[in-house]
C-alpha cells in the first residue's frame, strides 16, 4: 500500500506546484529508488491528462563520470538536455541520495571545470524558470536522514511535515502561505536598499529595480522564502555564515565573505579553503551575490545539509554566490549557485529603507501590513 503522504506530495506538485494541463509533457528526472514517489506522479500526470516523460538514473554513474573523465568530456554539453529544456511543458526533478560522500574526494577543479561547462545549459533552464515548468521535489532516503542526524523514520516526518503532506489538504495550507508572502514581497518591492545585521552579519544591498519573488511552492517543495536579486555592484560589508557550505556534497566550514562594490575583496574559511578559492575562481561571477533571501518555513528548525531544505530554514537569511535571477531582475551570470546561510535569531535585524521590518528572525507583520 502506498504511503498516503507520497501521494499528497505527488498530487500537490502535479496540482499545485506545477499545475499540469491536458496534452503537456511532463518529464520527470529520478534516481531509481524513488520509485514510489515516480509512479504515483505519473499517475497524477496521466490524471490530469498530461503526457509523462520519465528520465531514470542510477546515482553512481557521477562516480564513475569524475574518476574517468578526460578533460573534454568534462567540458561536454549534452545537447539532448538542452533540447529537452525547450520542449517539455513541466520539468519535476526528485531530490534524493543514496550516499551524500560519493563525491567527497574528487578533485575540485574536476568539479569546477564540469559545472563552468554548462553554463548555457544553466541560462536555459534559468530562462525557463519564470515559466513556471520546473518543480523540485524530496524524496527520504536513509542517506539524507544520517546526514541531517535523524532516524530513516524520523526525517520521513521531518520531510513530509516540511511539505505539509502530512495534512489532508496541504493545497488548501500552501495557498495560505503564499497569501502572506505576497504581503511580505509587496513590500519589499517599494523599497531601494536592504541592511541585515546580526551578531555575524553587517552588509547591505540596493535592491531598486528588483523584484523579490514570493516562493511559496511553485518552484521548490518544501519552500518558504522570500528573494531578490542584489543589484550587482552594490553590496557592501562582511558575511560571516553560520552554517557549512555544501558544494556537490563537499563542506566548507566558517565561511566569511568580504564584499566591496559587489565583489568578494575577501574569502576565507575555517576549513575547505582551497576549495572557497576554486569556487570563486570559477568564472567572474562566482564573485559576486546573485540572491539573497529570508527563510520563512516554520517547519523547518533544524539544519540537515540539504540545501532543498536548509535555505527555508525559519530565522535565516541566505545568500548565493553566482547566477542571479531573471524574474528577480538579476544580470549576473555565472556557472554556478551556491547558497550559504546565516543565522538570524541572536540579535538579528533586517531594515529596508532604514525601516526595521524584522527581527530576531521573525517579520514584523504590522509594520508590513500598515504600508
Amino acid at each position: 500500500m502506498v504511503d498516503e503522504r507520497i501521494s499528497r506530495l505527488a498530487r500537490l506538485t502535479v496540482e499545485y506546484s506545477i499545475g499540469v494541463k491536458k496534452d503537456e509533457l511532463i518529464g520527470i528526472s529520478a534516481p531509481a529508488f524513488a520509485e514510489p514517489l515516480v509512479l504515483e506522479l505519473t499517475r497524477e500526470i496521466i490524471k490530469a491528462g498530461g503526457y509523462p516523460y520519465t528520465r531514470i538514473y542510477l546515482p553512481r554513474t557521477q562516480e564513475i563520470f569524475y574518476k574517468y573523465a578526460q578533460n573534454h568530456q568534462l567540458d561536454y554539453v549534452n545537447p539532448l538536455m538542452l533540447d529537452m529544456i525547450e520542449k517539455v511543458d513541466g520539468y519535476i526533478v526528485i531530490y534524493s541520495s543514496d550516499n551524500r560522500k560519493a563525491l567527497t574526494n574528487v578533485d575540485p577543479a574536476k568539479q569546477a571545470r564540469a559545472a563552468k561547462a554548462q553554463t548555457e545549459l544553466q541560462e536555459r533552464f534559468t530562462a525557463r524558470l519564470k515559466q513556471g515548468w520546473y518543480a523540485l521535489v524530496p524524496y527520504p532516503s536513509p542517506s539524507l536522514a544520517q546526514e541531517g542526524n535523524m532516524g530513516t523514520e524520523e526525517y520521513e516526518e521531518f520531510v513530509y511535515h516540511a511539505c505539509l503532506v502530512d495534512k489532508p489538504n496541504p493545497v488548501k495550507l500552501w495557498k495560505k502561505i503564499s497569501e502572506k508572502q505576497a504581503k511580505i514581497t509587496a513590500y519589499l518591492n517599494t523599497k531601494k536598499m536592504v541592511r541585515f545585521e546580526s551578531t555575524d552579519v553587517d552588509f547591505s544591498a540596493k535592491v531598486t529595480g528588483r523584484n523579490w519573488v514570493n516562493a511559496d511552492g511553485h518552484l521548490n517543495m518544501p519552500d518558504g522564502e522570500v528573494f531578490t536579486s542584489p543589484i550587482e555592484d552594490s553590496v557592501e560589508g562582511t558575511i560571516r555564515f553560520s552554517y557549512p557550505g555544501i558544494f556537490m556534497g563537499k563542506e566548507v566550514e566558517g565561511i566569511e565573505l568580504t564584499f566591496k562594490r559587489g565583489v568578494v575583496v575577501k574569502g576565507t574559511a575555517e576549513k575547505g579553503q582551497d576549495l572557497l578559492n576554486h569556487i570563486l575562481g570559477i568564472d567572474e561571477g562566482a564573485q559576486r551575490l546573485g540572491e539573497i533571501a529570508i527563510g520563512t518555513n516554520p517547519g523547518i528548525t533544524k539544519f540537515t545539509k540539504n540545501i532543498l531544505f536548509d535555505e527555508k530554514l525559519t530565522g535565516t537569511i541566505h545568500c548565493a554566490l553566482g547566477n542571479g535571477f531573471e524574474e528577480a531582475g538579476g544580470k549576473n551570470k555565472s556557472a554556478i549557485h551556491w547558497d550559504l546561510l546565516a543565522n538570524m535569531t541572536k540579535d538579528g535585524k533586517i531594515f529596508a529603507d532604514d525601516e526595521l521590518f524584522y527581527k530576531n528572525g521573525k517579520f514584523l507583520m504590522m509594520v508590513i501590513e500598515a504600508k
